[in-house]
């Protein structure tokens, strides 16, 4: 099982860059940013936190980085374009030397959808709208020209070039939902998940079953995944938080129990797990640190 960091794109770019160089020196797999232009509030309101854009921010990390895999986790169908977002990851796929993993979904942030107009439809026209999206930029990765006629999307001899320097530019989905699901097993080179472990065991099955669905070899699609992560120094510390997060996604845990944990994700099949850098703090330097520390001497078993 290989680690990435997911970081957030609402700290400063001497602190992201940072960041990115620690991972990239420090041997991890990959380096994330998430999507949004505003955080997500529990009643839908607008935020107005500071986001720095994704899309201006993965070249930079790109051309910062040697090493580490680079993507948006995950970008939405339901603001961007899938010409934009072929076209972006290609380019993006050349500024890193071929590390670029395009990260797609649907969309659901219903407070950035209201307040820069962007529309979110019902989530049955949304995914629909995603099939057609993956599709056409599936299609202008790989092919010299792309024709699509779709309920939603019309393209027409349309090129993508550069292509990227992979010969198959990945393009990982995020989700759970069947829909997406089914949809992932058809046209999805990688999957992403929230979840603790047994959450993602669960989430997995429902994959591995879309996957036959539609005559797929499950182990075809790399499988990632990511928790609410908190490191309690001791155990009253770490079981005071777990009180306060959702179980079904957080994992709250001292240094030993996090080392068993991590065994837990390998073990149901995870190839990479996903660190959110957004929650640590004071240094999130020293906190990644010291996650690696955990991973290398108590769960190198389970490291691939």
């Amino acid at each position: 099982m290989q680690f990435s960091i997911w970081e957030s794109s609402g700290h400063s770019w001497a602190d992201l860059a940072a960041v990115a160089r620690f991972a990239d020196a420090g041997g991890w797999h990959g380096l994330w940013v998430p999507d949004h232009y505003m955080p997500n509030t529990d009643d839908d309101t607008v935020s107005g936190a500071p986001v720095h854009e994704a899309w201006a921010l993965l070249p930079a990390l790109a051309a910062l980085t040697e090493r580490v895999r680079l993507g948006p986790l995950v970008s939405p169908t339901s603001i961007h374009h899938p010409s934009l977002l072929a076209n972006r990851a290609a380019t993006i796929d050349h500024i890193s030397g071929g590390r670029f993993v395009l990260g797609i979904g649907a969309g659901w942030q219903v407070n950035e959808h209201r307040a820069y107009g962007f529309e979110l439809d019902s989530p049955g026209r949304r995914v629909a709208r995603f099939e057609e999206a993956i599709q056409i930029v599936r299609s202008l990765l790989d092919r010299p020209r792309t024709d699509f006629a779709g309920s939603h999307f019309v393209l027409t001899d349309a090129p993508c070039e550069p292509k990227p320097i992979q010969p198959r530019l990945p393009i990982l989905v995020g989700t759970k939902s069947p829909r997406m699901l089914a949809i992932t097993a058809r046209y999805a080179d990688e999957w992403n998940c929230w979840g603790a472990p047994d959450t993602i065991r669960g989430a997995m099955r429902a994959l591995d079953e879309a996957c036959e669905r539609v005559g797929r070899d499950p182990a075809t699609i790399r499988r990632t995944a990511q928790p609410l992560l908190f490191l309690g120094a001791t155990e009253t510390e770490a079981a005071t938080r777990r009180a306060q997060l959702p179980a079904e996604r957080a994992v709250a845990a001292t240094a030993p129990q996090l080392a068993e944990i991590m065994g837990e994700y390998a073990a149901i099949g995870v190839d990479e797990l996903i660190v959110p850098a957004f929650g640590l703090s004071p240094d999130r330097v020293v906190r990644i640190e010291q996650y690696a520390e955990i991973w290398e001497v108590a769960a190198r078993p389970h490291l691939g």
